[in-house]
């Protein structure tokens, strides 16, 4: 009872403050945690949109692991993607802000720019579409059919054998979003006056700046970059639907989220479909719980 009263308490003490949080708590309920229950009711139930949701249990996720084919083909390209592109993507957004850190203000801001294009960029499929196009006209199979290294061109992206390798790699070039940025910006809040202290303390060379100095210091962007990261990741759709199609040939770039939409905006099977988000939901929220324990044990 004690505690209650002093929570009450401090909730009078602090109303203004819940005041000015209310928008934002009903926005957030109304859109986000709302829509979530909803998903999670809907993944027990046989759903159509026009008919009533009808209660089936866990027949939606058995359905997922013993009767859905597809399904092992888009969990198995959404794992490879998230334990490919997403620790390199992670690692390389930080390698090249820990880098471009090291410029003057104003070289700095332009190469930032420089690798932050490919996200603002709106003609990029245009242009991997045209580098990978499947006849001699495409930019790829022009060079290498010149080079005397093929002799017919190659379907980059409709051979099943070579889709999921571009799909990765475009991926990987367009990883440079939010996440770089805030490293950027997370280097350049770092107190200089800490790695004199750490000079101090017997801290010789970069490397062990960055272990026990930069990086326990960046632990917040360090994690805000890692949920975009895992995000990204685990929610690759527009490369795969942009580049190879949708559906891809064979399934072959088939991931969690365009296997969600076949179900949920093609079949309308959106019972089903919420199962397969629910599914995915667990997976990044388990990856996210990995990523923080892994984080919290820098810098000891």
């Amino acid at each position: 009872m004690s505690n209650m009263r002093m929570t009450m308490r401090a909730c009078r003490k602090s109303w203004q403050n819940y005041v000015l949080m209310l928008p934002f708590l009903l926005l957030f309920t109304a859109f986000t945690l709302l829509p979530i229950a909803i998903s999670v009711f809907l993944s027990f139930t046989n759903y159509n949109i026009f008919t009533a949701p009808v209660f089936v249990g866990w027949d939606n996720y058995i359905r997922m692991i013993f009767d859905d084919e597809v399904f092992i083909i888009a969990i198995r390209n959404t794992m490879i993607f998230a334990l490919v592109t997403g620790p390199i993507s992670y690692a390389l957004c930080f390698v090249f802000a820990w880098l471009i850190n090291e410029l003057r203000p104003k070289m700095r801001a332009f190469v930032t720019l420089i690798f932050y294009a490919p996200v603002l960029s709106g003609t990029a499929f245009s242009i991997w579409s045209f580098i990978f196009s499947a006849d001699s006209y495409g930019l790829l199979n022009g060079w290498l059919m010149k080079l005397g290294f093929l002799r017919e061109p190659i379907g980059f992206l409709t051979d099943p054998a070579y889709i999921l390798g571009v799909i990765i790699f475009v991926q990987l070039w367009m990883s440079l979003g939010t996440g770089f940025l805030s490293f950027i910006a997370g280097l350049q809040g770092v107190d200089m006056n800490l790695y004199e202290a750490g000079l101090v303390d017997g801290v010789h060379n970069r490397f062990q700046e960055l272990w026990y100095i930069t990086l326990p210091v960046m632990k917040p962007q360090l994690l805000f970059g890692a949920v975009m990261q895992i995000v990204s990741s685990f929610s690759v759709a527009d490369v795969s639907i942009r580049l190879a199609g949708f559906p891809s040939t064979q399934y072959a770039a088939e991931t969690m989220v365009t296997h969600i939409m076949d179900f949920g905006t093609v079949r309308f099977e959106m019972g089903y479909a919420c199962a397969l988000a629910v599914f995915l939901f667990a997976l990044m929220y388990a990856a996210n719980k990995l990523v923080n324990f892994a984080l919290n044990r820098v810098g000891r």
